[in-house]
């Protein structure tokens, strides 16, 4: 504790850069590689899971949020058709129909619910999706989570036609253990898997280290969602408040008992370490998940939190700052 001896100091300059202006450039950065093909991910983009959960009033919200994210320059959005059973991707194809041409253009990618993964539900369901947010392809068709109960074969053989169709620009997987990539990646004969999104973050490892090593022999983009860790890693709960329900049990364990207060005492170094660099403390989760190819998906339900996003993303930690946050992290 700091002795309250001496004479008085001048308060210090907050150290924490302020948030991007929503005019203000925004630069995603220059993608991922994704295969063999010639096409490049997107670095850094936002998921709309908690814009299809909303009542009806909170639309006017969840629309300017979106049209936030698309002013500080954002332009991979991430749905699927279980995100309000297909209303988060109606609100995305709304906001796009509204914003005419964009420059560079969106890229966009929804999910196959794990109940519609029979050859008989593929097809339908990606019409589905194409129509609610008013596309006639998709740049990136993901498994949302495998069935043990439905061959991947079975799957797959639907999703390369459409592919072959020019339904789908590339195809991917969620939640894929490295096995179940090997199998999906089998059941292809002409494309590629170019993508598996996994739960990742700094707390929260053990999916992204199993198939990180993985992925990058076989050029397959890593998605992160839950990157903040439900918003632990940009500074949420370290002064009191606690998580509420909801959130305990969507971060499998991560803010119970014992764990939680060992997680908390972490992510508070974490702070002071980005109050010593001079950057936003999210920066450096998303910034040691860009340093290993991953590509973070970030959730926002406000105009606030995109800004906040895009200041945390334009500011990059040393090297050794990130070093000493994934020491601090790891336990």
């Amino acid at each position: 504790m700091k002795s309250r001896s001496g004479p008085a100091k001048k308060p210090k300059a907050s150290r924490t850069p302020p948030p991007v202006s929503p005019h203000a450039p925004f630069t995603p950065g220059p993608g991922v590689p994704m295969g063999t093909t010639s096409k490049l991910h997107p670095a850094i983009g936002m998921g709309l899971w908690a814009l299809g959960r909303w009542t009806r009033e909170d639309e006017e919200r969840t629309t300017a949020t979106l049209r936030r994210a698309l002013e500080v320059g954002l332009r991979w959005f991430d749905t699927a058709e279980v995100y309000g059973t297909g209303r988060s991707e109606r609100l995305l194809g709304d906001v796009l129909s509204q914003s005419g041409a964009l420059v560079p253009p969106a890229f966009l990618s929804t999910k196959l619910s794990w109940e519609h993964l029979r050859a008989s539900q593929v097809r339908a369901s990606l019409l589905g999706s194409l129509q609610r947010i008013g596309r006639s392809s998709i740049d990136l068709y993901l498994v949302h989570a495998p069935d043990p109960h439905v061959p991947v074969r079975e799957t797959m053989g639907v999703l390369e036609a459409l592919w072959k169709e020019g339904r789908i620009g590339s195809i991917g997987v969620s939640n894929f253990s490295v096995d179940q990539l090997e199998a999906a990646r089998s059941a292809l004969s002409e494309t590629e898997v170019v993508v598996n999104q996994v739960l990742y973050n700094m707390f929260d490892r053990r999916e992204g280290d199993d198939i990180l090593d993985y992925c990058r022999h076989h050029a397959i983009v890593v998605e992160a969602y839950t990157p903040l860790a439900r918003g632990l890693l940009a500074g949420r709960y370290l002064d009191g408040k606690l998580p509420a329900a909801e959130v305990r049990l969507r971060t499998q364990g991560l803010f119970e008992g014992d764990r939680f207060g060992e997680v908390v005492v972490r992510a508070r170094e974490l702070r002071m370490l980005a109050e010593q660099e001079k950057v936003p403390m999210a920066s450096l989760a998303l910034h040691w998940l860009a340093r290993q190819g991953v590509a973070p998906i970030v959730g926002a339900s406000r105009p606030e939190q995109v800004d906040d996003l895009a200041a945390a993303w334009s500011v990059r930690p040393t090297d050794s700052a990130l070093d000493r946050a994934d020491e601090l992290t790891r336990g």
